[in-house]
């Protein structure tokens, strides 16, 4: 049977994560409202802006069945500013949402402006080979809790972690022809 994964389609890089979807032969689902959640294997949060994307998950009425699909165990992966949202971070004074399925304390932006967007190659731990990683307006993760495992770092900053059913990353995988990260995910769902 095919999975079926989401991708939170509320602001952000939906379209380029439905596509790796699709190639990767999974079946892709987008996520707009609570019945969309019905029957699937794993969701996407995508990169954005973390504050608006917040802000929709409230204005839709999604938080209670994001945090549900959470408690059931079902495999979740936050990308860039959906890091920023499965984090537990209370480092800025925010009313901004945060679903704390990661323990963790984030830097928004922390790798700078729009202006100091990079790509480099990641070792990422379950990975066997370097990861092609596109940074764009990128947080880093400044400390995870004892039950978050590290996955990759750019220098001394960590930039991939995963807590149970839970896979952060402040790149993009989306935005390569790289899978390796999407078919780790999908392993887990």
């Amino acid at each position: 049977m095919t999975k079926r994964i989401g991708v939170l389609n509320l602001q952000g890089a939906v379209e380029e994560h439905l596509q790796a979807l699709r190639r990767a032969r999974v079946q892709p689902v987008s996520v707009k409202s609570v019945s969309d959640f019905d029957q699937l294997d794993g969701l996407i949060i995508p990169g954005g802006e973390s504050t608006a994307i917040g802000r929709l998950i409230r204005e839709q009425g999604l938080e209670n069945q994001l945090r549900q699909f959470h408690q059931e165990g079902k495999a979740i992966f936050g990308t860039c500013a959906g890091l920023i949202l499965c984090s537990t971070d209370k480092t800025h004074e925010t009313t901004d949402l945060r679903l704390g399925f990661i323990e963790m304390e984030v830097e928004r932006n922390g790798f700078g402006r729009q202006v100091a967007s990079f790509e480099t190659s990641l070792d990422f731990q379950g990975i066997e080979r370097p990861v092609e990683a596109i940074f764009i307006r990128a947080p880093y993760i400044q400390s995870v809790g004892p039950k978050a495992t590290i996955l990759a770092r750019v220098d001394d900053k960590i930039v991939a972690a995963e807590q149970a059913n839970v896979l952060v990353t402040a790149h993009h995988p989306e935005l390569t022809e790289d899978d390796s990260v999407l078919t780790y995910f999908l392993s887990k769902c």
